[in-house]
């Protein structure tokens, strides 16, 4: 039995010798790398936050006192000391979940997985027990990972700065690759300085002594503030020659660090002179990535941040390759489309390698910019960059749009700016769960005027559908798909006036009779819900109810042969992959009104709920967006039984709710 197995709770880590710590937090990198690479997930951040985590749960007492993990996909090691260590089904439907989840466990705080709010939250939680006058609490939040890159963070910061008597802790989980901690004699000598001069510097008698000598100094005559401006000018040049803790000083925040992230001692005892300070705090703790995992460290890109089903062994993915995925196909043709127009600029935030934008950095590095955790920023800047006449072409999740809603209502929309923004992992995405859904997107989409949005369902038209987007110049456009692979390629019978595909009519006449004009369903299929609409069109038609699958390609504006194809149908079905409130559906029947056509229309797409963790199949199983349910409830609406009602037949009176139709 190895010592990971005797904790279940943070308090049993406090009866470790160091000897012992040290044994665990190698048991513990051992668990993750067995474990991880039998489900997926992310593996690196957490092999960088052993010791760091185990530290924070020796010196603080959760749930006593709250801690918090920015974005939360480093928070693998704190599930196993919080008593989770059933690993075999993580971030797999109904089983442990990859980021903080308070449905686990009541040492689970913040379960949105978007970067930079921890200190917000850290503020509010500390201003709460500060008013509810729970002296004895603690308020610790973990953040770094580039979650220091978003400007929310900034805001918390000027804020918790303001109060110097809440006791909250900041840890800097800084495992930057472009941060490394000095090495050699000297680094070493002040390295083992450090932790007494730390207990000091937090100690409350010494800030009592450095504010008297410094209003002291700053009230008396001419020599005494040249005297504190000397001493002042001399200290902060020898903290920022051991270490550029400026700028959080600057904030006036008390810095403790940098610091090893993977010395047990050294965190404890930063950790300890923070935590009996009694006011706002950051630790400054260096740490490295994928940390004693060769494979993740030898990982120049992103040192396993995320990972597929690997070989503990070489780190190799196991998985079957099924295709090309919907970011490379769209990596591959904005590459293209910067070779042949110099106009086209690259901007993403802090995600150059997950939504496809290597390759055009690798070719073109001056026409691309990663802005950080800064969506905002990237926004309103790719409306000043199309201002001054280039065409940028902003790609993030589609989960994280909901952050620069503003920003692309009123800098790029109103200001008519030729912007182009590439939303990746659109829809359900399966086992990063609620927060990482990219199902809003449509639905705020819909109510910014001017914009365009098209939906691809295959790779032959995301790379169409891209190129048209960039052809805009007077409007923002919106090109979104899934995540994973692309599916087949679904070629259309037609394409009408206003490029909207015909995918399938099953009208089901007889070789010698006319066309009725009044086909029974138009389904609107949008995006990668294709396939699952022709299937509902095979199913209806094996009940003898005749329909025509359409794919508008570009939602937004609504194609004027939509609502006409509405006119000469009985309902209409629009299926998506967005939630239904505000959705495509329903612009599409406000669309319809406003031409004075009233066929039913029903729209089928996900519900207003935070839909937890599975694979994409599972999720839409469990919320009724599969071609069974569809095709069942279609017929049911053709039959008059259940609303919306089809229109109904030449001669057949309108059924009411509850009333079977007479056939």
């Amino acid at each position: 039995m190895g010592l990971l197995e005797t904790i279940t709770h943070p308090r049993d880590l406090r009866k470790l010798s160091e000897g012992q710590m040290e044994e665990l937090a190698q048991e513990v990198r051992d668990f993750l790398v067995t474990n991880v690479s039998q489900t997926g997930g992310h593996l690196g951040p957490n092999l960088g936050v052993v010791e760091l985590t185990l530290a924070i749960h020796r010196v603080f007492q959760s749930p006593k006192d709250s801690v918090i993990f920015d974005t939360g996909h480093q928070s693998y090691v704190h599930k196993l000391v919080t008593g989770r260590q059933d690993f075999s089904t993580l971030r797999q439907e109904g089983g442990l979940s990859g980021y903080p989840d308070r449905g686990e466990s009541e040492h689970d705080i913040v379960e949105s997985s978007h970067a930079s709010s921890s200190l917000s939250w850290a503020d509010g939680i500390a201003r709460a027990r500060q008013l509810n006058g729970e002296s004895d609490r603690h308020v610790v939040a973990v953040i770094g990972d580039g979650a220091l890159t978003g400007g929310m963070t900034w805001e918390a910061i000027n804020n918790i700065a303001a109060d110097k008597n809440r006791k909250l802790v900041i840890v800097v989980n800084d495992n930057g690759r472009s941060y490394a901690p000095t090495v050699g004699g000297v680094a070493d000598y002040l390295a083992s300085l450090r932790p007494a001069l730390d207990q000091v510097r937090t100690h409350r008698r010494y800030e009592a002594s450095m504010s008297w000598g410094k209003k002291r100094l700053q009230e008396g005559n001419t020599v005494g503030q040249l005297v504190y401006k000397s001493l002042h000018a001399a200290k902060k040049g020898v903290k920022d020659w051991w270490a550029p803790q400026g700028l959080f000083e600057d904030l006036g925040i008390k810095y403790i660090g940098p610091v090893d992230g993977h010395d047990q001692k050294a965190m404890e005892s930063a950790l300890s002179a923070a935590k009996n300070y009694g006011g706002p705090v950051i630790v400054h703790a260096f740490t490295e990535k994928g940390r004693g995992y060769a494979p993740a460290r030898a990982d120049v890109n992103d040192q396993f941040h995320a990972v597929g089903v690997i070989d503990p062994e070489t780190g190799a993915s196991v998985e079957e390759p099924s295709g090309k995925s919907w970011t490379g196909v769209f990596g591959d043709e904005i590459a293209k489309i910067a070779q042949e127009r110099e106009d086209i600029v690259g901007i993403t935030g802090a995600m150059l390698l997950p939504v496809g934008l290597a390759k055009f950095a690798k070719e073109f590095p001056d026409r691309v910019i990663d802005v950080g955790i800064a969506e905002q920023h990237a926004l309103t800047m790719a409306a000043g960059m199309a201002f001054g006449g280039l065409h940028p072409v902003v790609a993030i999740y589609a989960t994280f749009l909901n952050r620069a809603f503003d920003q692309l209502l009123m800098d790029v929309a109103l200001h008519k700016a030729g912007v182009t923004i590439v939303l990746d992992r659109a829809g359900v995405t399966g086992p990063d769960g609620p927060s990482h859904h990219g199902m809003w997107d449509m639905s705020m989409l819909q109510i910014i005027p001017g914009l365009h949005l098209a939906a691809p369902r295959d790779a032959v038209r995301l790379r169409e559908e891209l190129r048209e987007a960039v052809a805009i110049s007077d409007a923002p456009s919106v090109v979104r798909y899934s995540k994973g692979k692309a599916g087949p390629e679904i070629a259309a019978l037609e394409r009408l006036y206003d490029g909207v595909d015909v995918l399938a009519r099953n009208h089901h006449h007889m070789p010698d009779t006319p066309q009725d004009p009044q086909t029974d369903v138009l389904i609107v299929s949008v995006g990668a819900m294709s396939e699952m609409s022709l299937e509902v069109a095979q199913r209806i038609g094996d009940q003898g109810i005749s329909s025509t699958v359409v794919d508008p390609r570009w939602v937004l504006p609504v194609p004027r042969s939509i609502v006409q194809l509405a006119s000469q149908h009985r309902i209409v079905i629009v299926v998506e992959d967005g939630v239904r409130a505000g959705g495509v559906g329903s612009r599409i029947r406000q669309e319809l009104r406003a031409a004075g056509i009233d066929t039913a229309l029903n729209e089928v797409g996900l519900p207003v709920e935070f839909l937890a963790h599975g694979t994409r199949a599972q999720v839409l199983e469990r919320v009724g967006l599969t071609a069974q349910r569809v095709a069942q409830d279609v017929v049911e609406q053709v039959l008059g039984t259940k609303v919306p009602f089809a229109r109904p037949l030449p001669g057949q009176p309108a059924p009411r709710t509850g009333q079977l139709p007479i056939l």
